[in-house]
């Protein structure tokens, strides 16, 4: 680990490689090439959701990446994916953090999250609650948890509260 994780907002530059990292994060769980060809789309990151995507980097080479999505009051964690050899080490901990005070600061006071089954537990961990599920957007008849935080329950600054 060693060096700080710094957060910063995407280039646009970065769409193709932020999919690719997307798909990577994605293969980490041990799913087939024919699923991760199934979820390429809905992974793509195009150019326009840049404007509300933030990177964590380490001594230059992008880790991870968030999206924040919607209006507020509610709004939505979009993607969190994290390169897999980062996987464990607070990154992505440090995007849904990142995420979690700028929606705050920009009036949200609650996001959902459509979460893969396995990334779940972690959701959970940072503050999460199950409120049902919601249908993939990649793979027909697949169902996904649906979560939520209510930001107001873990005010800005607050990391413990997000444990």
């Amino acid at each position: 680990m060693g060096a700080i994780v710094l957060i910063r907002a995407a280039r646009t530059d970065e769409a193709g490689f932020l999919g690719e990292l997307a798909l990577r994060s994605k293969a980490y769980w041990g799913y087939d090439e024919a699923f991760l060809a199934a979820c390429r789309d809905e992974l793509t990151v195009p150019a326009s959701r840049l404007e509300s995507t933030a990177v964590a980097e380490r001594d230059g080479r992008i880790l991870g990446f968030v999206t924040l999505e919607g209006s507020p009051p509610a709004g939505d964690l979009g993607m969190l994916f994290v390169e897999p050899h980062a996987i464990g080490q607070g990154v992505g901990r440090r995007l849904f953090e990142h995420a979690a005070a700028t929606a705050r600061g920009l009036g949200f006071t609650r996001l959902t999250v459509e979460a893969d089954p396995h990334a779940e537990p972690f959701y959970l961990a940072m503050g999460a609650t199950r409120i049902g599920t919601a249908p993939s957007g990649s793979v027909p008849g697949r169902s996904l948890p649906l979560l939520a935080v209510d930001l107001m329950e873990h005010p800005a600054g607050d990391r413990d509260a997000l444990r």
